[in-house]
């Protein structure tokens, strides 16, 4: 996702890599011809860096972005950027002293999914939406180091970023109120592997978000307004709109139905988290001065203050405001 863009498009220049593990840096350097190492402390002293790409744990992300930022070199860092707000703050006050560049990886920003949908909701396709829900569904399970809180682990964080961010960016506004829960379920070690939450925009828009144990395909998106519905199940997208009954007679209210709905078919083109390869075009631009990244820390910041909401909310069993 990161080693082939910037080993293809022109502009950048693979120069170093670090990996704590001799294999992969014996892969690294037939593949890219570069120095590599061991120590990334020996890296930044030894290279002189544009754009240092963090892809490590989550647990290691905002000590290793600050010791590059540190070092006078530009910064990407995979998601989740950050274990929590607290960290994320770290990051945004070490980039502005530095005077660097902090470029948070949030893909889905560039997906298809999104995209289709802020061009809908910009085209009043149906109507004041007051409801969006975001579902991923998965049956299977992993031994890594997701699955353990001392690295930072569990799908709140792994997933989140890719499924809370978007519909938040779809529905407008600030967010006001986060209910969440936490679940582990068929994943071993001692973190969530499931979790559902409860988003009220200032805007009055509620965004349902949510990454659950399911054997049965469920829905993607689902986007409801006050003159249709919009369905996104894998790249088929569904979109149905109408004008709601108004019957004069109150008996026949269990009987409202729309008369004549139209309903509209898409299939949905490009990756649902982004293409790698254009969003790596707009990072070149943006670490050369030529314009300023789609990302700001800022938002990758409230985004840290939602997720780390979410784990307070189930917690602490409450409603938390921001």
């Amino acid at each position: 996702m990161h080693a082939g863009p910037i080993e293809k498009i022109d502009g950048f220049d693979m120069v170093a890599v670090c990996d704590i593990d001799p294999k992969r840096r014996d892969q690294a350097s037939e593949r890219f011809g570069c120095t590599v190492y061991e120590d990334y402390h020996e890296m930044l002293e030894k290279e002189e860096l544009d754009l240092v790409c963090v892809i490590t744990r989550n647990d290691q992300h905002c000590e290793m972005v600050c010791d590059c930022l540190n070092a006078g070199a530009n910064v990407l860092v995979t998601k989740p950027w950050a274990a929590n707000q607290s960290e994320a703050e770290r990051m945004v006050s070490t980039a502005r002293k530095s005077g660097k560049k902090l470029l948070p990886w949030l893909p889905a920003r560039w997906g298809s999914e999104l995209r289709r949908l802020k061009a809908l909701r910009q085209e009043d396709a149906i109507g004041n939406i007051f409801t969006i829900r975001r579902t991923v569904a998965s049956f299977g399970t992993r031994c890594d180091w997701q699955t353990e809180s001392k690295f930072a682990g569990g799908y709140l964080l792994n997933w989140g970023p890719h499924i809370v961010d978007p519909p938040v960016l779809l529905a407008g506004g600030k967010v006001k109120t986060v209910f969440g829960r936490l679940k582990q379920t068929i994943n071993p070690g001692d973190v969530e592997d499931l979790f559902i939450a409860i988003i009220t925009m200032d805007n009055g828009v509620t965004v349902q978000v949510e990454y659950t144990i399911s054997l049965a395909p469920m829905p993607g998106w689902i986007a409801q307004g006050d003159r249709g519905t919009i369905t996104i199940d894998g790249k088929e997208m569904s979109i149905v709109r109408g004008e709601p009954a108004r019957p004069d007679d109150p008996t026949k209210f269990n009987t409202m139905k729309v008369d004549g709905n139209e309903t509209i078919k898409e299939t949905l083109a490009g990756n649902a988290y982004g293409d790698e390869y254009e969003i790596y075009k707009e990072i070149a631009a943006a670490v050369r001065g030529e314009e300023d990244f789609a990302v700001k820390p800022e938002d990758a910041l409230e985004l840290s203050r939602i997720l780390d909401a979410i784990r307070t909310s189930s917690e602490e069993d409450r409603v938390v405001n921001l």
